[in-house]
């Protein structure tokens, strides 16, 4: 993970540094700054201007105008819910309403205590299992409210023990 992440700001570095007063070169330095970081933050938003000349208030405009960008981290499981046709169909609001209901959160947003994000996409391609999510690279499908709300209490059971400090 650490050499992870040093491989990302070498390319988030190389990425500014070949900025050269290219015009469009925005929305790409956003995106690397965001694939370096997981989010874009105030400081790479000054950082970014800094080495652009263009305004922060500018930046911080593009990147709050485009959905892809992200101005907080996400949390440490991601759980993405399919909402394509076949989901749709087979209960993907219920899913969803479950998760709201289970995790006190919505499409968008992270946990309070920063474990959960919750995230909506087209579709994941796995029709046949629908209603399906994805919790980081763990695919679940055939849910049910039940079966949903057992995975996670399992996932907040583990968020709760990796969680210096906690009393559990």
């Amino acid at each position: 993970m650490a050499q992870r992440t040093t491989d990302n700001l070498k390319n988030f570095n190389v990425d500014l540094w070949k900025y050269d007063g290219q015009a469009g070169a925005l929305i790409p330095l956003l995106q690397s700054a965001q694939d370096t970081y997981g989010y874009i933050s105030e400081k790479a938003i000054d950082y970014i201007s800094h080495i652009t000349g263009i305004p922060s208030a500018d930046i911080y405009g593009v990147v709050t105008f485009y959905a892809q960008f992200r101005t907080k981290p996400l949390g440490k499981y991601v759980i993405k819910v399919c909402n394509g046709t076949a989901c749709h169909v087979n209960g993907a609001k219920t899913i969803t309403d479950t998760i709201n209901d289970e995790l006190n959160i919505d499409y968008d947003e992270t946990s309070d205590d920063g474990s959960f994000s919750l995230l909506s996409v087209a579709c994941i391609g796995c029709c046949s299992l629908a209603p399906v999510i994805v919790i980081n690279d763990e695919t679940y499908g055939r849910l049910t409210p039940a079966k949903l709300r057992k995975i996670l209490r399992t996932y907040k059971n583990k968020a709760k023990k990796e969680t210096p400090g906690e009393d559990e």
